[in-house]
């Protein structure tokens, strides 16, 4: 297993198995960086490093469940153990559901909050300390539009997101000078496995906004843009920078429209 040196960077990518995570992954081991890749699906994984190999790329990978605590902390140990413990941390893994919030089997909204908020928040607290020992580290939260814009249907998706929102904020004010920026990237909707996941879990319905989903690798791009200039806030698409102001100025509209927004569709 190839150890890091003082001139390789390690980024920790969460939910590296598709979508986002794999775009991420791909593109950052092409920019010269060791990946660790993490993800439950296994198979997935080593099916990527083998790609980032065939590209003299450098991949690590370990399987984990990231909604249980003990497993968070068992990969923080083994990368400390390999010398690998990442100057670039990636909060990409996520879950979703889409329909009423009085129809939402509890235990899926659980496993959302666990995924979505504990988990990142979690893997923060474990890295951050040698990331500023190190005076260097970007931590990029993958969040969304959806943080701003709390629709129906998302309740706890949309609330998940408005806590990676706010935690970015707050720990990026408290980083200042230390050589270490956490970041939050607000994307719409991305093509990937992530609508499916959300179709197929109990009462749950076909999310609306899939039908303007972007490619994965505009938010890998975009990935790549924070960790060579990172900033607290970034939109993908760029456009989508107005979006806050929908909620602002249109909230009174939505509220009377209520439940018409929400079409479940399997």
């Amino acid at each position: 297993m190839q150890q890091s040196s003082s001139n390789l960077k390690v980024a920790l990518i969460t939910g590296a198995s598709s979508g986002i995570g794999a775009a991420a992954a791909l593109l950052l081991a092409s920019k010269g960086i060791h990946v660790i890749l993490t993800a439950r699906r296994l198979d997935r994984l080593q099916e990527l490093q083998n790609e980032i190999s065939i590209h003299s790329g450098n991949a690590t990978v370990y399987q984990v469940d990231l909604s249980v605590e003990q497993e968070r902390e068992k990969l923080y140990h083994w990368l400390d153990q390999q010398n690998l413990l990442p100057d670039i941390l990636i909060n990409n893994a996520g879950l979703a559901w889409y329909g009423y919030f009085h129809e939402m089997p509890w235990q899926i909204a659980r496993d959302i909050i666990e995924l979505n908020i504990t988990a990142p928040a979690h893997l923060m607290r474990l890295f951050l300390p040698s990331m500023i020992n190190k005076h260097y580290g970007r931590i990029i939260n993958i969040g969304s539009i959806a943080g701003k814009l709390p629709e129906q249907g998302i309740a706890i998706y949309s609330s998940s997101k408005s806590y990676l929102d706010s935690i970015t904020t707050v720990v990026h004010r408290e980083l200042r000078n230390t050589g270490v920026c956490v970041s939050v990237l607000r994307a719409g909707p991305v093509k990937t496995e992530f609508f499916d996941t959300a179709r197929g879990l109990e009462n749950g319905g076909s999310i609306p906004a899939e039908k303007l989903a972007i490619p994965s690798s505009r938010v890998a791009n975009k990935i790549w843009t924070l960790v060579k200039r990172p900033r607290r806030v970034a939109y993908v698409p760029f456009y989508l920078v107005a979006s806050p102001l929908l909620e602002i100025l249109f909230s009174w509209i939505i509220d009377l429209l209520g439940p018409l927004l929400l079409r479940k569709q399997k």
